[in-house]
């Protein structure tokens, strides 16, 4: 952490500004705006967009360029203040030229650096930033790139530092960032600049360290340090500074929320008497496991192996770009909630603030950490380019060193793969930059976070799944079958598994009332690679016919209800399978992050949560594949049904396994149980065939005569209080086998003012979904077997509905809906 101690002597510039754009170029200086120009009352941080958005001069979904012009934000600043002080900018969107009092005193070149200018306050100030048009800047690309990405839309962005997002047709709307995205503050004399750093020590002997310099002109007299219930006193070294160490002897260690508690320990520091807090820290341990054949990888926490699951990043608002905690909160709260342990922040975005971070030590989430480089051949030999990205790479390494939760720092994204998919030697593609360069940065100021030099990288080609990182979209766009999911042998998926995912209905009704068919509405939001011949739609149909053996265009065109319900189903239901093959024991695979968290415009886009916030199929698909305790079922062909069972938690479970095969989704036509000791941290595989005593063709794979049952139910209880704990599902015939028109019995009630259902069936019931107007399903998309009620809380999505929840239960199968 490297920040200044909040209180007295910062104060933050947010209010009172003025926004004013004027064609690009056409003003040198703050004097030369036209006073007859319009200008908005605007408040920072904030955006150019955000600005013309709430003043209905801007549509993010039907975006107008923000480049091609100059912005001009004016500020006058009244205070008694006669004093030096400085003007700190945490982040400037993007060529900005910073005047105060008329005259010109900084630049910035960079959307991701901070900024500090010393100034002297008179009491009467202003202060203007004009941030210039981009546009006419990216028409200069530089030294000539041995090649050149179809992913941007201008190749003059490997040269600004500034976000791709706004630049990437078919992945994200046109939208620019220009302004002052990130806060701007007013740092005075007495300021007391802080950097505290905190580790574990690797020695194994559980030791917590906090390390803290302090810098400032006042006088102080004592300096105390205190975490965790240790306290020590800073002194001054030898270059005047104080400083301090802290030692904690056998601390609470922090974990990943699927693998223990992420304890965190608050962090005071006492300057004469007067307490600061500056916030919290955790302590852990990271090591890369490569596997026993060298050429995995994987994170070992503290010790113990860790399957990192969750999904890619993209922002909490496109239009806003905003960083505070009541942002993150929605998003990050949700993949917590649907068992994600690792979120990553790819190199085509931005980088998030100190919040983001703090928020996700809270809720026990790793992350992976994208320099924000992507796809380009960067110059590194061009020593102020290089210069910009070591900076900003060191100022977001100091502002989270406190945090746990940063796990990965990766020098960006896909800049090996697109060299080598040219057919380019790896001396061409691979480069100081992310050889050489940032790793040296990463050691100097997070050497307790683990480096990976690109995302792909590691095989013998960057883009084989084989070996060290991934980007694994067999299953997906390359429509391979899900056999392929074992068959590429991913270590580990950085990012895997892009569908266009439907939101729910409520969702296209509110915010895309355009049916599913080449509305160019629908298409407009639908992800697709720029210059391919297909979408992410297309993707998904492909799945579609694969495991429901539907023609999607005929289903659409004729029912296009069913269409969405088996298109959310479908998704919902690869996602599922590919986890489990990648989680089983033995499999080689040891984390996948799905591309992407969230969409950025309601729409079929990529994302698990619609922009709106609320869940798709997907999410709760992935929210049952990712539970800490889990089992699931593997077809092994002729070697028949495996099931696979994971305790990832501390503690041993006493717990009964179940297996029942149903004919028609109804009559059990076997059945066995045994009890199980689920041991902490373990995993194992049994054979169908031990629990039933005898052969019996779970998989349909002999076919000695017509199949006995269309689905296999594996359920996992706890012993104590014969709670399900997870179960799974496999189809010998096929899903479309086992469609049957389920009758489903559906109870309401309300305990303490909580809502939930119970939904039961006579027959085996697929993709249950319930939609309830102004509540959302805690569990949704699951499948139902009779002899089991499933209860169902119904969380409200205001904080005090006007009504009792009323809504209906559905089932794929059947036309019928069940009102409650």
């Amino acid at each position: 952490m490297r920040t200044y101690l909040p209180g007295e002597s910062e104060k933050l510039l947010s209010e009172g500004w003025t926004l004013t754009l004027t064609p690009a170029d056409a003003c040198e200086t703050p004097s030369d705006i036209p006073a007859a120009l319009e200008s908005l009352h605007v408040s920072v941080p904030g955006t150019v967009a955000q600005a013309l958005e709430l003043a209905g001069k801007f549509d993010r979904f039907n975006p107008t360029p923000l480049n091609d012009r100059d912005a001009w934000y004016r500020l006058t600043m009244i205070s008694d203040a006669r004093e030096r002080a400085i003007l700190r900018f945490d982040g400037l969107s993007t060529i900005a030229e910073i005047f105060f009092n008329g005259e010109l005193i900084a630049a910035s070149q960079s959307m991701f650096e901070r900024l500090e200018v010393p100034v002297q306050l008179t009491g009467a100030d202003e202060l203007s930033i004009c941030f210039r048009a981009l546009s006419p800047r990216l028409e200069k690309t530089g030294p000539r790139a041995r090649w050149r990405p179809q992913m941007m839309n201008t190749q003059g962005l490997r040269m600004i530092r500034t976000s791709a997002l706004g630049y990437m047709p078919g992945w994200c709307p046109e939208i620019h960032s220009a302004g002052p995205w990130r806060p701007i503050s007013l740092i005075g004399q007495e300021s007391v600049l802080c950097t505290a750093r905190s580790s574990l020590d690797e020695t194994g002997t559980g030791t917590g360290t906090v390390n803290i310099t302090l810098e400032t002109s006042r006088d102080l007299q004592s300096a105390r340090l205190t975490c965790a219930g240790y306290s020590a006193d800073l002194s001054r070294d030898e270059n005047g500074k104080l400083s301090g160490k802290l030692n904690i002897p056998g601390v609470e260690t922090w974990w990943p929320h699927t693998h223990g508690r992420p304890a965190l320990h608050e962090i005071v520091l006492e300057l004469d008497g007067k307490q600061h807090r500056l916030g919290r820290t955790g302590f852990r341990n990271l090591e890369i496991d490569y596997g026993e054949d060298g050429k995995g990888f994987g994170l070992r926490v503290n010790g113990q192996s860790v399957f990192c699951r969750g999904a890619a990043w993209t922002t909490a608002d496109i239009v806003r770009l905003p960083g505070t905690r009541p942002d993150y909160e929605p998003w990050l709260k949700k993949a917590a909630e649907a068992g994600m342990n690792m979120i990553r922040v790819g190199g085509t975005m931005a980088y998030e603030t100190p919040e983001f971070f703090a928020l996700c030590d809270e809720l026990g989430i790793m992350v992976w950490q994208d320099a924000m480089l992507a796809n380009f051949d960067y110059p590194a030999k061009d020593d102020a380019l290089r210069q910009h990205i070591v900076t900003e790479i060191s100022q977001f390494l100091e502002a989270t060193a406190l945090s746990p939760s940063l796990a990965i720092f990766c020098g960006g994204s896909e800049m090996y793969q697109q060299g080598a998919m040219l057919g380019l030697p790896e001396q061409i593609w691979k480069g100081t930059l992310t050889e050489d360069i940032l790793p040296d940065v990463l050691a100097g100021k997070r050497p307790d976070a683990v480096y990976v030099a690109n995302s792909p990288s590691g095989g013998t080609l960057p883009f084989f799944p084989n070996a060290g990182i991934g980007h694994y979209y067999g299953v997906g766009a390359y429509c391979r079958p899900l056999e392929d999911a074992r068959r590429a042998d991913v270590r580990f998926a950085a990012e895997c598994l892009a569908f266009a995912n439907i939101p729910e209905q409520d969702t296209l009704d509110r915010h895309l009332p355009a049916l599913a068919t080449h509305d160019p509405r629908w298409k407009a939001r639908t992800p697709r690679d720029r210059g391919a011949s297909w979408d992410f739609e297309d993707v998904r149909d492909h799945y579609l016919k694969l495991l429901y053996d539907v023609e999607p265009d005929v289903l659409r065109r004729e029912d296009g209800g069913l269409y969405l319900d088996m298109s959310r189903a479908v998704t919902a239901e690869v996602m599922e399978a590919t986890f489990a093959e990648w989680r089983r024991d033995g499999s080689s695979c040891r984390g996948a992050l799905v591309w992407t968290l969230q969409d950025l415009v309601p729409g079929a886009g990529w994302g698990l949560i619609d922009a709106t916030g609320r869940p798709k199929s997907v999410w709760h698909a992935l929210k049952r594949a990712f539970r800490p305790i889990q089992v699931s079922l593997s077809d092994e062909g002729t070697n028949g049904l495996d099931i696979h069972l994971v305790n990832e938690t501390g503690d041993g479970l006493e717990t009964m396994l179940e297996l029942t095969c149903l004919r028609d989704g109804t009559q059990p036509v076997v059945h066995a149980k045994r009890p199980l000791t689920l041991l902490p941290r373990q995993g194992q595989t049994i054979a169908a065939t031990e629990l039933f005593g005898a052969f019996f063709d779970t998989t349909y794979a002999y076919r000695f005569g017509p199949p006995s049952h269309d689905v296999t139910v594996a359920r996992l209880r706890e012993v104590a209080t014969g709670h399900v704990i997870a179960d799974a599902f496999h189809f010998p015939l096929g899903r479309k086998k086992a469609l049957h028109a389920a009758n489903l019995q559906v109870g309401v009630s309300e305990e303490k003012g909580n809502w939930s259902l119970e939904i039961g069936t006579d027959r085996l019931a697929q993709s249950v979904h319930v939609a309830a107007e102004g509540y959302s399903a805690s569990e949704n998309w699951f499948h139902l077997v009779p002899g089991e009620t499933r209860k169902i809380s119904l969380l409200p999505e205001t904080a005090a509905p006007e009504t009792p929840p009323s809504g209906d239960v559905m089932s794929l199968g059947s036309s019928r809906r069940f009102s409650f």
